[in-house]
C-alpha cells in the first residue's frame, strides 16, 4: 500500500550528504517529512539537514559507515529510540569501481560490496524489521489500515546493463535489483512497499569519486575528466532522479527506470538482451 504523501513521515535516507541522497533528502523534507540524513561524512550530513531546514521540518545528521554492521545496528537502534520507527527508508550510499574485472583487486570488490550491497541489506533489514514488528503490533482498523512503510532501494541502469568496463559496479546493482524485488515480495503481506530506482547518466558526482583500476594517475584524470564533460552535456540533475523517487513511493512502483537512457536500456534487457552483450564491449575511453 503505498504513502499517499509525506506530512508527519520520518524518512531515513543514507549517503545523504551529498548527490542523490541530499536531493532526496530535500525533496521528502518539501513534502512534509523529517530526514534522518546519514552518511560517512558528518559535516555533509548536517548540511544537508540545515538544507532541509529550510524546505521542511529539517531532522537530524548522522555518521555511518553503512558497510559496518555494528555501526548500521546501532544507527537503526538510535533512530528508533530517539524519533521512532522510520516510514521512509532510502538505501542510497554507494561507490563506483571502474577498470577491468583482472585488474580489480579483492580489496576493491570487498569495498563497493561492502556500501552497495552490504549497505542495502543492512539498512533494508534492520529497518524493515522495525517497520513489519510496528504493522504487527498496532490494530488494523478497516476503516484506516496501517501503512507499514517503503524502503527504496537505489540500483542503476548498470543493473539490467552489462558493461566490460564497470564489472564490480554492475555486479552490485544487480544484485540490489534482485534483493529489492524478492524483498518487495516477502513484505508485501506487512504492507511494506519496496522500490528499486534504476538511474541512468546523472550528475552525482560519483565519477570524482569512483575508484579505478587498470590505469595509471594520468589515465585515470584523463576518464574523470571526459566523464565529467560527459555528464554535463547529459545535464540530468539528481534533483529530477529524486522527483522520481518521490513519484514511485507514492505509487508504490517495483522497478523504476529513470531518464531516458535508463528506460531504453531497461527496454532492451528484455526485448534484445543480445544488443546489451554486444554494447558491453565497449571500452572506457581514455582519449
Amino acid at each position: 500500500m503505498p504513502l499517499a504523501h509525506f506530512d508527519g513521515a520520518l524518512a531515513v535516507v543514507t549517503g545523504a550528504g551529498g548527490g542523490l541522497g541530499r536531493a532526496t533528502a530535500l525533496a521528502l523534507a518539501g513534502r512534509g517529512a523529517t530526514v534522518v540524513a546519514a552518511d560517512v561524512d558528518l559535516p555533509a550530513a548536517e548540511r544537508t539537514v540545515t538544507l532541509a531546514k529550510s524546505v521542511g521540518p529539517g531532522g537530524a545528521a548522522y555518521r555511518v559507515d553503512v558497510s559496518d554492521a555494528a555501526q548500521m545496528e546501532r544507527f537503526a537502534a538510535e533512530v528508533k529510540d530517539a524519533h521512532r520507527v522510520p516510514d521512509i527508508v532510502v538505501n542510497n550510499a554507494g561507490i563506483a569501481v571502474a577498470g577491468p574485472f583482472l585488474d580489480t583487486a579483492v580489496a576493491d570488490w570487498e569495498r563497493i560490496l561492502g556500501v552497495n550491497l552490504w549497505g542495502v541489506v543492512h539498512g533494508s533489514r534492520l529497518f524493515g524489521k522495525q517497520m513489519a514488528d510496528r504493522v504487527e503490533a498496532l490494530p488494523n482498523k478497516p476503516d484506516k489500515p496501517n501503512l507499514g512503510g517503503h524502503i527504496v532501494n537505489i540500483a542503476s541502469a548498470a543493473a539490467y546493463a552489462p558493461w566490460r568496463a564497470l564489472p564490480a559496479y554492475c555486479t552490485t546493482k544487480a544484485a540490489v535489483l534482485m534483493l529489492s524485488q524478492c524483498l518487495r515480495a516477502e513484505l508485501a503481506g506487512s504492507r511494506i512497499g519496496v522500490t528499486a530506482v534504476c538511474p541512468g547518466f546523472s550528475g552525482t558526482g560519483i565519477v570524482d569519486h569512483a575508484t579505478y583500476v587498470g590505469i595509471d594517475e594520468d589515465g585515470r584524470e584523463r576518464v574523470r575528466r571526459r566523464g565529467n564533460k560527459a555528464l554535463a552535456l547529459r545535464h540530468y540533475p539528481p534533483e529530477k532522479v529524486a522527483e522520481h523517487i518521490v513519484g514511485a513511493i507514492i505509487k508504490n512502483r517495483a522497478v523504476v527506470p529513470v531518464n531516458f537512457e535508463g528506460r531504453l536500456l531497461h527496454t532492451l534487457s528484455r526485448v534484445s538482451p543480445s544488443s546489451l552483450r554486444l554494447l558491453a564491449r565497449i571500452p572506457i575511453p581514455q582519449g
